[in-house]
């Protein structure tokens, strides 16, 4: 069963890193009780500081897996709870393994569409005050990802999600998080997840660069089949 654990939210906010330094992001999101309106754009109540990197029609809402929050607890020391990585949606049973672009699952009223992973940033090194967060995140594959919203309604915390469509391309946020992370000499797998109609153009971007080179270098040599 798929459980929406927690709805966080937050306004754009100041905070502090590396001994005082100040910082402004929309990453400070806190549990919210009762029903919460998601539209297109987003959660009743939310915000983002940065409208280029988090926002927009494919960035309607941040989800980060539930059993994550105990991992980095248990490997920071520290107290992780729902929303300290400025998600919105806490949500216990899809990790990234198993959650798919093009995948649509009804949450209350609401019907949600995965749209690409997170891209971790410099602002959770900086809510965690530890320089090593961001790539730490990316080794692991504790992403998150996001959704876009296919139908607006209200969501509460402690409904399921049901499962309305599973894409039949089963390009799941793992494999796009090790086509921009780590097997990147891969062509092949590139190009699959290049191909894939449903996933964000602005994760494509990200991949453009090194799909050119890939593509160069298979151009000048003919026999290498990756």
């Amino acid at each position: 069963m798929i459980t929406l654990v927690s709805i966080s939210v937050g306004r754009p906010a100041t905070g502090t890193y590396d001994g005082g330094k100040q910082f402004r992001s929309g990453i400070f999101k806190y549990p919210v009780e009762g029903p919460v309106f998601l539209d297109y754009t987003g959660l009743e109540g939310d915000g983002s500081a940065d409208l280029v990197h988090h926002h927009g029609l494919d960035k309607a809402v941040c989800v980060l897996s539930h059993e994550h929050l105990a991992y980095w607890q248990n490997a920071n020391r520290r107290d992780v709870p729902p929303g300290f990585f400025g998600e919105n949606l806490t949500i216990e049973g899809l990790p990234e393994t198993e959650v798919h672009i093009g995948d649509v699952f009804r949450i209350g009223e609401a019907e949600v569409q995965c749209s690409q992973p997170r891209q971790p940033c410099h602002n959770i090194n900086k809510r965690f005050d530890d320089k090593t967060m961001v790539q730490r995140v990316q080794d692991t594959g504790f992403t998150g990802y996001y959704l876009r919203v296919l139908k607006q309604g209200w969501v509460q915390a402690g409904e399921r999600l049901v499962p309305l469509h599973a894409d039949a391309e089963k390009l799941s946020i793992d494999a796009c998080n090790r086509a921009m992370f780590h097997d990147r000499e891969n062509l092949e797998g590139l190009r699959r997840v290049m191909a894939h109609p449903l996933l964000s153009e602005s994760w494509k971007r990200g991949l453009v660069p090194l799909l050119e080179k890939l593509e160069s270098r298979a151009a000048t040599s003919p026999n290498d089949k990756t």
